[in-house]
């Protein structure tokens, strides 16, 4: 009897071609996959209680393009500014007009460059003649300061109203009416009274006996210096 046994045939391999291949990879795989359009309204990538973006401020944005030629050196006790060329050298229209509307800035460093600048470029040889010409714009720019509801804008308003005033004397006091209203309603808060008194008499210093009657024609109560 013929007992031959057919020879074993090798295993068929499991066929690869009916299967995916491994080059190519899976939807959402980090091998050059796809988003799917429901990435995006996945929640793990959503914060809704993150603030929206805020677009720059003027003031913002003038400095961060060059504006403002100076820079904001950090200090082991205080910090000071470093100016790219002399203060004395750069024209009043429209840096200390530009430094002025910074006053309404709330971040650093945008706080410090405006105050300390507007300070340091009030304190350059001839600034009282600079500064003339820029008044109205100046006044316009303080006047936004002292209405804010924010007191850190309202104090560097208020310090640069009194810096200006002890640089241009009696010039400013055909700009006062426009500044006094606010401080009027200042007052009213005890937490302001005497700061804003101490200015009110630094402004009739300065300013002279004409600046007086301004005063009290929008702050009655005020007591002068000289009484």
């Amino acid at each position: 009897m013929s007992s031959s046994r057919e020879p074993r045939r090798p295993t068929a391999q499991r066929s690869r071609a009916t299967t995916p291949s491994s080059a190519a990879a899976a939807p959402g795989s980090a091998s050059g996959a796809r988003p799917r359009p429901s990435d995006k309204l996945n929640p793990k990538t959503i914060d809704p209680f993150a603030e929206p973006p805020r677009s720059p401020s003027a003031f913002a944005a003038i400095y961060s393009k060059g504006g403002v030629p100076c820079r904001l050196v950090h200090g082991s006790v205080k910090h000071k500014l470093q100016w790219e060329r002399p203060p004395e050298t750069i024209p009043f229209d429209p840096l200390l007009v530009t430094l002025a509307e910074g006053f309404k800035e709330t971040r650093h460093p945008y706080t410090f460059v405006s105050q300390e600048g507007f300070k340091e470029l009030l304190m350059v040889p001839g600034a009282d003649e600079k500064a003339l010409p820029v008044l109205p714009k100046l006044t316009v720019s303080l006047k936004s300061a002292l209405v804010h509801s924010d007191n850190g804008v309202f104090e560097r308003g208020l310090n640069g109203l009194v810096q200006l005033s002890a640089v241009v004397g009696p010039s400013l006091n055909s700009h006062l009416k426009n500044l006094l209203t606010s401080l009027s309603k200042r007052m009213m808060d005890k937490h302001y009274k005497e700061q804003v008194t101490v200015a009110l008499q630094k402004l009739e210093q300065y300013g002279g006996k004409e600046c007086l009657g301004i005063i009290k024609l929008k702050i009655p109560t005020y007591g002068s210096i000289y009484s």
